[in-house]
């Protein structure tokens, strides 16, 4: 372990202040020579921004006002979806409040999606990501159906955010129904075998926890929880087709 070799040779050289150096240079080698996962969080740790909810929520609405017109027609139904899910999360006046901010900002500068999840790369994880893109989702389907356009924007959204195709794959899935969307939910194919479909639920079960969502944002938490429980879902549809 590099933490005791460069604590040893660091207090030969320098006494006491050298091994305590050399401990934590050595403790930083080895946390970077953990595995993959170990690694990313690690780095992720080290390079991530601190972002103020203030700033998480404006942002949030930003991209909920691309979705919104990305059909060209601004839907009540589709705006008041945005607007419950705030009051309900925050309260009506701090909702009220972060709206009259979204509202001027909206009206002084065109809002760029690139630009906005660049900004949410540098300050969240891609845990927290995934449920933006749930959420995303949920504002499309609020009027009773996700058009085109609104795929594709979501789509173009995903990509910006970094969220592979399968994560891609697995969000949309609870949302555009099709014959294999349990499958799709959790990730494999329809063709799996009964202990890979075990293994793939437990896998989605660990990476979509609410607990491994680290945001104070109360509206991503929420977002965590319902796509929990859509990959449990998805799990005992499947469990009841094979009789697992």
């Amino acid at each position: 372990m590099f933490k005791i070799v460069l604590a040893f040779l660091g207090y030969y050289l320098f006494h006491y202040s050298g091994a305590v150096l050399g401990f934590f240079i050595g403790s930083a080698i080895d946390s970077f020579g953990k595995t993959n996962q170990g690694t990313r969080r690690v780095f992720d740790d080290m390079m991530l921004q601190k972002v103020t909810p203030a700033d998480f929520e404006i942002n949030l609405l930003s991209l909920c006002s691309i979705v919104i017109k990305a059909d060209g027609i601004v839907n009540k139904s589709e705006m008041d979806y945005v607007r419950q899910y705030f009051v309900q999360t925050y309260g009506k006046d701090k909702a009220n409040a972060i709206f009259r901010t979204f509202n001027d900002i909206n009206k002084k500068h065109e809002i760029s999606a690139q630009r906005v999840c660049l900004y949410l790369n540098q300050r969240t994880r891609y845990e927290v990501r995934l449920q933006l893109l749930h959420f995303l989702f949920g504002i499309a389907q609020a009027d009773g159906l996700v058009s085109a356009e609104e795929i594709k924007t979501i789509e173009q959204i995903a990509g910006y955010l970094k969220i592979t195709f399968r994560d891609l794959e697995s969000i949309k899935a609870m949302f555009i129904k099709s014959a294999d969307n349990a499958y799709k939910i959790l990730e494999i194919d329809k063709t799996a075998t009964d202990s890979e479909i075990k293994k793939a639920y437990r896998n989605m079960a660990k990476k979509y926890h609410p607990d491994r969502v680290n945001t104070e944002n109360d509206a991503i938490k929420k977002g965590a929880e319902e796509k929990f429980k859509e990959v449990q879902k998805a799990y005992e549809t499947i469990q009841k087709e094979r009789g697992i």
